[in-house]
């Protein structure tokens, strides 16, 4: 009897004594990317209880200490994670666990984990830039080639999204709204866009049905989040078109860390196979800097600077230019005098506080103010010879000049400057909740514009001024003071000097729920409002947003997602001025409806990861403002009198066609028209019921007419079909040795005679091809250990690439010169693109 009550209480004591000893895990938990994981589950196997990691990623768990235990960390959105540890009893230890993404392994662009894969952002990898052969050097490259993007000037880092011009882009970096150049005119004159590819390590974009966080545009959304080094890190990189060197590194307790690039640019050599000949001086150069400081664990403020100033100096000589067709060859040859000087000057700063409240608020607090300063000055004469050439095959003077069709002169002058300050704050915050989380955010802008225009042109043919004024002879000249005067008419005149200080007051409220349902299936939904209210127009207007992710439990990998609302494009100054320089102060909001319907769909094929994406989208717009589009520049009738709608379907494929490396392809189908309110023209006809057309009937008298309302017209971004291809590929062999190639494809855009008429632009420019290949040559890789005495072993790596730009030598159009004969025929001649050039760049990482 004593035996067994001994061997009870020696047992009690031994299990009292085990329960009794434990340790404890201080634990954080990341991604691949070294991102913090907010709600993982840690516990202990065969034991109740355990922790969920914070926003920070952080968890503290008791776990029993002198015995072999197992630790299970999992999460949905990540592959289960099983370690076996052992402690001492009272042991504290601090462990790093890495969780890798539950999707395929797809490292390219638009892979996205299954927390991304539900969102309306698709990611984009920034390494891709690195061997994209880009003639412009601009980072917005990539996103050219994404499906819904089109772009039709290589020269330019502008894009259009489904239907959308320019203006209707959204673009951030770490949270502050970028703008882009006000007075440009053509891609040439662009220079550098803000994105500097050294400095980003996030991107994310949405081609519509974005969330209510993002900004009162139609479009597109593009954030772009900058690096926060852990060491000690740089590149530079020099080419035919330019150089650029950045730093960046987290001394010390890696409290501080510093990222800083400079960029320049010149467009020179590119530009010198345009059709025009002249002294092409493009001068670009940026300098940014992003800085952080971590005052406490909680606590870290950021500055992120940016200073630009982009020169583009211009001095034509001649231009010659062939164009018509087989059945009529023409040749347009002008001289010219004069020059163009254009200065953009850019000054930007941001200041971030972000404080991470506790385990599930962070709160962010930014202050930014933009200043630019823009002039275009150009006074150009040009003498012009309009001349058909011989189409006889059989000739000896085949392609050479047969007669002459007209000559004629224009002088262009402008004198325009324009000054713009924007000031803002704002607040962001985010809580997360058991099944999802909060978002909100509020700004309050102030925005100061001063803009003078000063421009006109006079055309000239067979020294006629055009319009010409009315001849002395018949009239009485006291009665007419153009005669009495001898003044002289010009072809058009815009002058005006206008300064704006509004302020504008921003808001947005979002909420996303997360489920799992009882067959594993998962869902996500999302819902948010935002309202602008703009003191210029006294116009304050909200906007709903929704999206719903559904991600069914199938043996093949789908996911269907559902997103729209009620979207605005908030106008800013460039809406509001029309044709001559006018401000319409009773502007208002543009309006669209807006619904995407998509699917994607990952598998294997070789047995490699590959993803197919669907979107289905269509866009209900009233109160628009229709505009015309040259070159690059956009220019508004400042009325809401216009109806539209864009409707279409994009596609994209993209995985390892080749083993180890990306590759993508895009397809897209759109139809984007307008309908102008009280839009419409007249037919007349003379006497022999011939329609009368300036410069081509001889009887001009009308005794006839018709009217015509023209209802629904392309507009001037109606690209119906694109296709896109970014292909990678190396030697099996020599895996150093890579090449790629990107491919565009986009039908024509309409166009029309530069009467303002909209009505008249349905003519259509020549489809958009181009081909741009890439060869590059890793000299020294980072594995590879150099010995003590060469110069190189410092570096990181380093690599050597050649570009063929536009390999297919196709002459694409970006717009039209008009020029007339004496008869007041027009003749649009086009203005033709880069042609096939070579460009050499060395880049060394360290």
């Amino acid at each position: 009897m004593l035996k067994n009550v001994f061997l009870a209480i020696s047992l009690l004591l031994t299990t009292f004594l085990l329960v009794g000893q434990e340790a404890t895990i201080i634990g954080a938990i990341k991604d691949d990317n070294g991102n913090a994981i907010f709600g993982v589950n840690v516990s202990v196997s065969n034991q109740s209880g355990g922790a969920t990691s914070n926003s920070l990623g952080e968890f503290e768990l008791d776990v029993p200490a002198e015995k072999n235990i197992k630790i299970i960390i999992s999460h949905i959105s990540y592959e289960l994670d099983v370690v076996d540890l052992y402690f001492k009893n009272k042991e504290v230890r601090q462990i790093v666990f890495t969780l890798k993404s539950r999707s395929y392994e797809i490292g390219g662009v638009d892979i996205q984990d299954e927390r991304k894969r539900t969102s309306t952002m698709q990611r984009i990898d920034p390494k891709d830039i690195t061997y994209l052969a880009n003639p412009s050097g601009n980072f917005e490259a990539i996103i050219k080639t994404l499906p819904g993007v089109t772009s039709n000037n290589e020269l330019s880092s502008q894009y259009s999204v489904r239907g959308g011009n320019f203006d209707e882009n959204l673009i951030y970096v770490n949270d502050v709204e970028i703008y882009r150049p006000f007075l440009v005119r053509s891609g040439q004159q662009e220079g550098l866009s803000f994105i500097n590819s050294d400095l980003v390590s996030g991107i994310e974009f949405s081609a519509g049905g974005f969330d209510a966080k993002y900004g009162d545009k139609f479009s597109s959304a593009l954030a772009i989040d900058y690096k926060e080094p852990n060491k000690f890190a740089g590149s530079v990189t020099g080419s035919l078109q330019g150089a650029s060197m950045h730093i960046e590194g987290s001394p010390g307790n890696h409290r501080f860390t510093y990222l800083a690039g400079v960029r320049y640019r010149t467009n020179r050599y590119v530009l010198g196979s345009l059709d025009t000949d002249g002294q092409y001086r493009p001068n670009f150069l940026d300098v940014q800097t992003y800085l952080t400081y971590d005052i406490s664990d909680k606590w870290e403020i950021g500055f992120l600077g940016n200073i630009a100033r982009n020169e583009y100096n211009f001095i034509p000589q001649t231009r010659t230019t062939d164009f018509g067709t087989v059945n009529e060859a023409l040749r347009l040859t002008i001289y010219f005098e004069g020059q163009e000087v254009n200065n953009y000057e850019t000054y930007f700063g941001a200041l971030t506080n972000e404080y991470k409240a506790s385990s599930n608020l962070n709160l962010k607090f930014i202050t930014s103010a933009y200043r630019a300063f823009e002039d275009e000055t150009f006074d150009i004469l040009g003498e012009y010879f309009i001349d058909e050439l011989e189409r006889d095959l059989g000739s000896d003077n085949f392609g050479d000049v047969a007669f002459n069709r007209g000559v004629g002169g224009f002088r262009d002058h402008a004198r325009n400057t324009l000054q713009v300050t924007v000031v803002n704050t704002q607040h962001k915050g985010k809580l997360f909740v058991d099944n999802g989380s909060w978002e909100w955010g509020a700004k309050v802008q102030r925005e100061m514009i001063k803009d003078k225009l000063s421009e006109w042109k006079m055309l000239d043919s067979a020294g006629f001024s055009i319009p010409k004024p009315k001849d002395v002879v018949g009239y009485d000249t006291s009665q007419i003071p153009q005669i009495r005067n001898k003044e002289l008419t010009l072809s058009s005149v815009f002058k005006a000097q206008n300064e704006i200080n509004s302020n504008r007051v921003t808001a947005y409220l979002q909420r996303n729920w997360n489920y799992r349902l009882k067959d594993t299936s998962e869902l996500s939904f999302t819902a948010g409002v935002r309202t602008n209210y703009w003191t210029f127009n006294n116009e304050n207007i909200l906007s709903p947003r929704a999206s719903v992710a559904y991600k069914p439990n199938w043996k093949r990998d789908y996911l269907f997602r559902l997103s729209g609302g009620y979207y605005y494009q908030a106008p800013f100054y460039r809406e509001l001025r029309n044709f001559e320089g006018e401000l319409n102060k009773n502007i208002k909001a543009q309006q669209s409806v807006q619904i995407v319907a998509a699917a994607d769909y990952n598998f294997k094929a070789w047995d490699r990861p590959f993803k197919w994406t669907t979107e289905v989208y269509y866009k209900h717009m009233t109160n628009i403002i229709p505009y015309e589009v040259d070159n690059v520049r956009i220019r508004y009738y400042a009325e809401n009198n216009a109806n539209a709608y864009a409707v279409g379907m994009d596609m994209k494929v993209n995985g390892e066609f080749v083993k180890g490396v990306e590759s993508w392809a895009t397809f897209g189908l759109m139809r984007t028209e307008e309908d102008i309110k009280d839009d419409f023209y007249y037919d007349y006809f003379n006497s022999d019921g011939e329609k009368i057309i300036s410069g081509f009937t001889f009887n001009n008298t009308a005794v006839d007419s018709i009217k015509y309302e023209p209802g629904y017209i392309p507009r001037p971004t109606d690209n119906r079909f694109n296709f896109s291809l970014f292909f990678q590929d190396y030697l099996p062999n020599n895996p150093t040795l890579k090449a790629n190639i990107t491919f565009h494809y986009a039908s024509g855009l309409p166009f029309g005679p530069p009467s303002y008429e909209r009505y008249k632009d349905t003519l259509r420019i020549p489809s958009y091809l181009r081909v741009d290949i890439g060869f590059a040559k890793i000299l020294k890789s980072e594995d590879k250990v150099l010995s003590d005495k060469n110069p190189f072993r410092h570096f990181k790596s380093i690599w050597l690439s050649a570009e063929v730009f536009n390999l297919l030598q196709r002459n694409n159009t970006i717009s039209y010169l008009w020029v007339t004969d004496v008869s007041n025929r027009q003749y649009a001649v086009p203005n033709y693109l880069t042609s096939r050039q070579l460009n050499i760049k060395l880049q060394f990482r360290f």
